[in-house]
């Protein structure tokens, strides 16, 4: 018997929900069907999925279809290589300044050049034979027998071994083929000019050391965040300070971490810079080459310079390492608050309240801040080109310094009282054959006028210049941020062109 149809539909009518749902689409998918009718679910409007995005990282893909990985890994290796390349573009094209920048910071420029012996050549005796007068002709000399035999030349002196030695780093006849010759370049421009026209390195040497760099950068930049969040996870309990280097005021504790994440990362890769300066200084002509590559510099400074501990440890090398770095880390986090706090700007201005003024500020803590870095950075430099243990002698394409330094101090000193900062140097020739006329007496007075001159100025008595080599490459970097940050958007930042 069939049950009797009900009178009216109204007890059976059931309202939709308007309560957000946040249940999985599987298990949502379950309960639907598991329901009897579907209008009693929730609106599909209102529903709230938690399945990801097809592609969460980077934010690389909107328009793929429903894959339910999350991830693409075409368009992942895409975005790396894409980044990488142009990581290696932004190095390639720095690289020639810093090649310049680093043969001019281990370049030895010693003070007492000596002069360089010179034989007269046609050119003078023709001079001195117009300037003959008729009085010149009772002269002995004039009646003398020109097929007699002239008296031989005294020997140049030299060594046990019969080589000749050398008595002044301008002498072009005993320099080595593959050095530039010394002072010939007064700046980084000019490093890099020389160095692209010299016979033995040609303009490729000015990317010497391009694919160590790159390494060397990609690996600071992955590795100094992961050091600062390990630090931070351990130090930031018993401090909370220590989080927030960019707080109102910048004090101790609050940059502490920051360049504690800074040295720590600089001095596990302090290897890559040895053997970037290595590769950089040393010579192109493949005979006198010593490392074929960085892999190959790093297995030899390996060997025969003491191991991981040698390269890590040894107090020429540890010592300029920590003090470079610190210095690196602490000078951009310091110094432009302290100096908007001088001149007038406040402490308590930020890039966010006053750009301008705060940009002002990192130019001027920049040019202060190479004042402070250059000096221990050319020291470095300088230690880093000395070999140790049984390693041969760098041949460098520059003049080094035949003697190693002691360390730090001792570079320091020998730096400041035994090189001249008045590059380029001009080169002093002295004849043998000297002119009785009146025009040699006058030259002669002119050269010892210039010589005169010449001892009388202070950079000829003083390596401080030799410690800023490369200082206006540094205050050009800094005043280009500056127009960029300037000319650009506030919400673009640098640019990354903070990293030069």
């Amino acid at each position: 018997m069939a049950a009797p149809a009900p009178a009216s539909l109204r007890d059976l009518y059931a309202p939709p929900s308007n309560a957000w749902s946040f249940v999985p689409p599987a298990l949502a998918q379950d309960n639907s069907s598991a329901a009897n009718p579907p209008i009693s679910g929730p609106s599909a409007s209102n529903s709230w999925s938690t399945r990801t995005a097809p592609n969460p990282l980077f934010d690389l893909s909107s328009t793929l279809s429903g894959d339910d990985s999350g991830l693409d890994i075409a368009s992942l290796a895409k975005e790396l290589l894409a980044a990488a390349l142009l990581q290696y573009a932004t190095n390639a094209i720095a690289q020639p300044w810093e090649v310049g920048k680093t043969l001019l910071q281990v370049q030895w420029v010693p003070r007492d050049t000596g002069d360089v012996l010179v034989e007269g050549g046609p050119a003078e005796v023709a001079e001195d034979d117009a300037e003959l007068s008729d009085s010149s002709l009772e002269n002995d000399s004039y009646f003398a027998d020109p097929t007699a035999d002239r008296p031989p030349k005294p020997p140049r002196p030299a060594d046990e071994h019969g080589y000749i030695i050398r008595r002044s780093v301008l002498d072009e006849g005993t320099q080595p083929d593959y050095v530039i010759p010394v002072g010939s370049a007064d700046g980084t421009w000019g490093m890099m000019k020389r160095l692209a026209g010299f016979r033995a390195e040609g303009w490729l040497a000015l990317w010497k050391g391009l694919l160590t760099t790159a390494v060397q950068n990609a690996l600071t930049s992955a590795l100094q965040p992961v050091v600062y969040s390990l630090l931070q996870s351990l130090f930031s309990p018993f401090s909370p300070s220590l989080s927030n280097p960019f707080g109102p005021s910048l004090g101790t504790s609050s940059v502490l971490l920051p360049v504690a994440s800074q040295v720590l990362t600089g001095f596990l890769l302090s290897p890559l810079d040895l053997v970037r300066t290595r590769l950089i200084v040393q010579s192109s002509v493949p005979r006198h080459r010593t490392y074929s590559g960085p892999i190959d510099a790093l297995r030899q400074i390996l060997t025969h310079e003491g191991g991981i501990r040698g390269v890590y440890l040894h107090p020429h090398l540890l010592i300029p390492t920590l003090l470079d770095c610190t210095l690196r880390a602490l000078v951009p986090l310091t110094l432009p608050g302290l100096v908007a706090a001088n001149i007038g700007f406040g402490a308590q201005i930020s890039p966010e309240t006053h750009p301008v003024q705060w940009n002002i500020a990192e130019l001027l803590g920049g040019v202060a801040g190479s004042l402070v870095l250059l000096p221990f950075e050319t020291v470095r430099r300088r230690l880093q080109v000395q070999t140790r243990g049984s390693a041969r002698p760098l041949k460098a394409c520059v003049e080094i310094r035949p003697a190693p330094y002691n360390g730090m101090v001792d570079a320091f000193w020998h730096i400041l009282t035994e090189e001249r900062s008045d590059l380029p140097l001009k080169t002093h020739r002295r004849r043998r054959r000297r002119s009785s006329t009146a025009r040699g007496k006058a030259r002669e007075g002119a050269a010892q006028e210039d010589a005169q001159e010449e001892s009388d100025s202070w950079l000829r008595h003083s390596g401080i210049g030799q410690l800023y080599r490369g200082l206006g490459m540094r205050i050009g970097a800094s005043v280009l941020v500056f127009v960029l940050a300037l000319v650009g958007s506030p919400d673009e930042g640098d640019g990354g062109w903070a990293e030069l």
